[in-house]
């Protein structure tokens, strides 16, 4: 069987975007080029590797499976180079991170410092809802992956490295507002505007409301923060957000932190990577800046 890395790139490329237009941007080839990749790969392989139904690509069966191996043997040969370098004293490479919506407040600026220190590391960021995130952990996507509540996995290593506190907010002229504290019951009538199932907000908020067997009065569910800030400030209820999501001046933008017993909810922000695979040097390097970061 007759593949090389470019054909592999090409179809790595396809498996990821769901068209040959977007692999050859991807890959930086022509759409003929890339056409042709694929084409002397599946005859390499001697099966079928996708099937285009409604002018969109999914794999068969074979085709995962090719993606699955494809991805590590790229990853390792990406860490071998990145073994090179150092070896000649450089740092240089690509670092693929995956990080849960939340994480995009702080997250940048870390990759950011990391990039000042080592400007020749090409940085990969996707920005996902936690299922996204889990998602491309099982398919080993990426170098790392930033998450608030990482799966109970023993095969999943989490690193907690930054806290996470989650906070009750409500509109500046809430009638609770001037109250020094605000007990769970008080919040009974109010209406809530909670992140959507399945975030790790969301998780740690439920988990929480059903140890204290209180019932939020569900108004909206939501999938951006932003915009539960926004429908908190037009005074539809109040939320459960990271404080990592605020703003430094919550009074500029109409809302307030309600002192409810029981908040903050200390959760943690986690470096998780699967538990057997080798990190490129790139990777455990960002890892290592990440923790010393927040640690200072």
């Amino acid at each position: 069987m007759n593949v090389t890395f470019r054909q592999l790139r090409v179809f790595l490329a396809l498996a990821d975007s769901g068209s040959v237009s977007a692999a050859a941007r991807i890959t930086h080839v022509t759409q003929p080029t890339a056409s042709m990749q694929l084409r002397d790969l599946t005859r390499s392989v001697g099966l079928p590797l996708y099937e285009v139904i409604a002018r969109r690509v999914h794999l068969t069966e074979a085709g995962h499976e090719l993606a699955r191996i494809g991805r590590q043997m790229i990853s390792q040969w990406s860490a071998f180079e990145q073994y090179v370098d150092g070896v000649r004293g450089y740092t240089r490479g690509r670092l693929s991170v995956a990080v849960v919506s939340t994480a995009k407040y702080f997250v940048p600026r870390l990759l950011g410092a990391f990039c000042e220190l080592h400007p020749e590391v090409e940085i990969s960021l996707e920005v996902l809802n936690r299922d996204g995130v889990l998602e491309r952990l099982n398919d080993n996507r990426d170098d790392l992956y930033v998450m608030s509540l990482p799966p109970d996995d023993p095969n999943v290593e989490r690193e907690p490295f930054l806290s996470n506190p989650l906070v009750v907010i409500a509109p500046t002229r809430h009638r609770l507002a001037a109250r020094s504290t605000v007990a769970l019951a008080d919040l009974v009538d109010e209406k809530f505007i909670l992140r959507e199932r399945g975030s790790g907000t969301r998780l740690a908020a439920d988990a929480h409301f059903k140890k204290r067997r209180f019932r939020p009065n569900l108004r909206l569910e939501l999938g951006s923060n932003e915009a539960i800030r926004e429908a908190v400030a037009g005074g539809l209820g109040v939320a459960v957000l990271s404080r990592r999501a605020l703003p430094t001046s919550l009074s500029d933008h109409g809302l307030i932190e309600l002192p409810v017993e029981g908040f903050p909810l200390q959760a943690e922000w986690y470096v998780v990577y699967p538990k057997s695979k080798r990190l490129s040097p790139v990777a455990n390097i960002f890892r290592q800046h990440v923790i010393e970061a927040a640690q200072r």
